[in-house]
């Protein structure tokens, strides 16, 4: 493992300061709208720009990063979104910050192709899984860790947006000094969501949801957590234990996935998020932050390990050599999620409070659970053989797909031909 952390330390590195500037500045456009007018409405309809910047790179992207070049695509993502981040500052005005967002949404996903497929170029099939696994650490530890430095915002000043927009600057000098040969980018040809659908209902049913969940966990808890009283240092922490939770229990559920049949455990995942959403609703009509917080890091485990779970169920009626042409539709369904989910959860919290948020995803989590017990009835699980083992994954674009070390070897990918 050090020998292969060595050989992409560099693009790593790049992969921290994104996510320590970009994690900041989710949550941080949560908190600085949750007092205005328009509040969660808002931060809703920023969300959603977002995550339609994100789907919109994700497709679309790839061509800039073909016409010119890996670090010159990877530097004009990075300055825009640095850009992008500062502008922020200058008006706090929701048309604007929704534009800026939908900007940065695009070349967050332009760097993400780019680093995924540098790290596709780097790994053989020998250490694929483990680049992987230290790319997922990399992502949500970063992540956490960027929320702690909101306790550096002083208040409405601009000074918290500065040290953001140095930190997504900062991601371009590993990368540019890297001396890694830039890769071509792998051909990710999506499988088709009615295809897909038809393959494993129940797997797309179930990253759609995830999406709905995930979207509106990064827009909307910090204003949840503002509304809770938590301040700006208890909601860093909430949300800081709600993604590390995220992580940490992905390995153990996705596991036992491994075990029994995938429905089960998928069923298991939503009626728990649901039950536990409910819980984070009465702990906090109790006034017991204490509460809120311990059960922040169950409710994260479950909440994003829904999505790597249904990719697994989904795989298995696919196919193993069907998986990086299915991750394509997966991260579409997955998209399409997160951007409706966000405006109908903020459109709730509006209407009936800031707990609503959970009430919402709890409502989610409930259709997934019913959906998942009426296909168990419509046709028999998969054979145990016919399993693969199961593996997390991120949410970021298909790129990242050819790492999993469950799809077939791909010598032509280890070589970055």
């Amino acid at each position: 493992m050090p020998q292969v952390a060595r050989s992409v330390l560099s693009l790593l590195l790049g992969v921290a300061f994104l996510m320590l500037g970009n994690g900041a500045l989710s949550t941080l456009i949560g908190l600085r709208l949750a007092g205005t007018e328009s509040g969660a409405v808002a931060v809703g309809l920023i969300t959603a720009a977002f995550y339609t910047g994100l789907t919109g790179g994700s497709l679309f992207a790839h061509r800039v990063i073909t016409r010119v070049g890996h670090i010159r695509a990877f530097a004009a993502f990075a300055s825009v979104l640095s850009a992008a981040a500062l502008s922020h500052a200058l008006f706090a005005a929701v048309p604007l910050w929704t534009v800026l967002r939908l900007a940065e949404g695009f070349c967050m996903a332009g760097l993400y192709i780019c680093i995924e497929s540098w790290l596709n170029g780097t790994a053989n099939n020998e250490t694929r899984g483990q680049i992987l696994s230290l790319y997922m650490v990399t992502l949500y530890a970063a992540s956490a860790v960027g929320q702690q430095l909101l306790q550096l915002d002083d208040a409405a000043g601009v000074r918290i947006f500065m040290l953001i927009a140095i930190l997504l600057t900062l991601a371009l000098v590993p990368v540019a000094l890297t001396r890694t040969t830039p890769p071509t980018l792998p051909n990710v040809e999506s499988y088709g969501l009615r295809r897909l659908y038809k393959a494993s209902p129940l797997g797309v049913v179930g990253v759609f949801i995830s999406g709905t969940v995930t979207g509106s966990i990064y827009g909307l808890a910090p204003v949840f957590g503002a509304a809770s009283g938590f301040g700006v240092s208890g909601t860093a922490l909430f949300m800081s234990t709600l993604i590390l939770g995220g992580v940490a229990l992905q390995w153990p559920l996705g596991r036992l996935s491994d075990r029994f049949d995938r429905r089960a455990v998928i069923i298991g995942l939503s009626a728990a998020l649901a039950l536990v959403s409910v819980g984070m609703i009465l702990a906090d009509g109790s006034g017991r932050q204490e509460t809120l917080l311990l059960v922040a890091p169950f409710f994260g485990g479950l909440a994003f390990t829904l999505y790597p779970v249904c990719a697994a169920h989904t795989n298995d009626h696919a196919g193993p050599n069907n998986v990086v042409s299915v991750s394509g539709g997966l991260i579409l369904a997955n998209s399409v999620g997160a951007i409706i989910g966000p405006p109908l959860a903020s459109a709730a919290m509006g209407f009936a409070g800031p707990e609503a948020l959970f009430g919402f995803i709890a409502a989610g989590a409930g259709s997934a659970t019913l959906y998942g017990l009426w296909r168990t009835r419509m046709r028999p699980p998969p054979p145990a053989e016919a399993q693969a083992s199961f593996r997390p994954l991120p949410q970021t674009t298909p790129t990242v797909t050819p790492l999993d070390p469950v799809g077939p070897p791909r010598p032509e990918l280890a070589a970055g031909e």
